[in-house]
């Protein structure tokens, strides 16, 4: 039977391949959105590696010059703009950073495990003693930056799973030294810290490499950092924010504060991040829309040409459901030879590493959804030419004698 059925399909390759084609690319278009779909859902249900809830990022603007006081002046200043704000009542905890959770702003460099020429891309972000505190962040072995890091001879940080594996595999990270960053690359770097996964593009992100510096107040090294992140008791007023950017405007008269709470721009990323999907999926509504009414119409006009065929059939003794299942199966037919190119196309994702944050459950599970969902449009396409073709009669062949 089936032989049968592909050999008809061959003899009507013409029409058949413009409706092999058009599956294809609708079936990439649903793969596309299927996968992406999946990856958000996936990221959205993972850890994030901090509490962004009653947080909020003020972020710094001080002008283009650090003043008479140079570098060590500045950074002075915004050890008493973090004194300040932590002896306000609603703040628990307040600290510098670099980045902040969905700022979108990052720093890339590559990692090194010392003496070692092969290295690993790393998000870097600076932060100070107390970010651990107003972030909530998991440390899972050694600890965070304390003051006393100011006297070492050498350079802390702490860096998060992802980055440990990539660099030390299963060996216990803390303790181990890196390769220096930033303009004093040849100071000695070692790992005091391990964080979990740090996520700072928030939840629809992916997981990557992240390593933390610290930020030496008391003997600045580099340009100061644009964000202060304040954590704030439960229940704490919007109007707070007032009260926060008059007591930091007093300290520094000459500089602008902005403060936004994390769960505003926690909002901003999900929406953000959401319209490329959102749009993705009105296009594939409509490219479904555009093939199954294709598939309908070529269907409808086999039939119609057919009916000394379909005819002959039923005077042979077949039922009208196997005239039914007959033209549904030829549609399968055509659905599968569109779809396995796809399938071929998209293993190749992970077999050339193209994707390298997409996981081998998504694909697998994104491979599957899809052509259910065009193996489903092929049957509802087919039902109403199916019945028309089931509606043949025997005399309707003999019309033809």
């Amino acid at each position: 039977m089936i032989r049968h059925l592909l050999k008809l399909v061959w003899n009507r390759k013409r029409s058949s391949g413009l409706l092999i084609v058009e599956i294809f690319f609708s079936f990439l278009v649903v793969l596309v959105l299927v996968t992406t779909a999946l990856f958000f859902w996936r990221a959205y249900h993972q850890p994030l590696g901090y509490d962004w809830h009653d947080v909020w990022a003020v972020s710094i603007d001080s002008g283009s010059s650090l003043g008479s006081g140079g570098l060590s002046g500045h950074m002075e200043t915004v050890d008493q703009l973090l004194r300040e704000a932590r002896a306000l009542g609603p703040v628990t905890a307040a600290a510098c950073a670099a980045s902040t959770p969905y700022d979108f702003g990052e720093t890339n460099s590559y990692a090194h495990v010392a003496g070692s020429q092969e290295g690993v891309l790393t998000v870097i972000n600076r932060a100070t003693d107390d970010f651990d505190e107003v972030l909530g962040v998991d440390v899972v072995a050694g600890r965070w930056f304390e003051p006393a890091d100011g006297a070492l001879s050498w350079r802390p940080v702490v860096i998060d799973r992802d980055l440990a594996y990539s660099l030390f595999g299963d060996d216990d990270p803390i303790g181990k030294r890196l390769d220096g960053f930033g303009s004093d690359a040849e100071v000695e770097t070692r790992v005091v810290g391990l964080v979990t996964d740090y996520r700072d593009d928030g939840e629809l992100s992916s997981r990557g490499p992240y390593l933390f510096r610290r930020i030496p107040i008391e003997n600045p090294e580099e340009l100061p950092e644009p964000w202060i992140v304040v954590k704030l008791r439960p229940g704490t007023p919007p109007g707070f924010e007032e009260e926060l950017v008059t007591r930091l405007q007093a300290v520094a008269p000459d500089w602008s504060f902005e403060p936004r709470p994390l769960a505003e721009a926690r909002r901003s990323s999900l929406r953000l991040r959401s319209i490329p999907l959102a749009a993705g999926g009105l296009v594939a509504v409509f490219l479904l829309l555009m093939v199954g009414l294709g598939l309908v119409g070529v269907l409808w006009q086999n039939v119609i040409q057919r009916t000394r065929e379909l005819g002959l059939r039923r005077a042979t003794g077949a039922a009208r459901r196997d005239i039914h299942r007959q033209i549904s199966a030829e549609l399968l037919i055509l659905t599968t030879l569109a779809i396995a190119p796809g399938v071929l196309l998209a293993l190749q994702l992970p077999i050339l590493d193209l994707a390298p944050f997409l996981e081998a459950g998504t694909l697998t599970a994104a491979l599957v959804l899809s052509a259910a969902v065009l193996y489903a449009l092929a049957l509802g396409c087919a039902l109403y030419p199916s019945w028309l073709a089931g509606r043949v009669q025997p005399a309707e062949a003999l019309r033809w004698e």
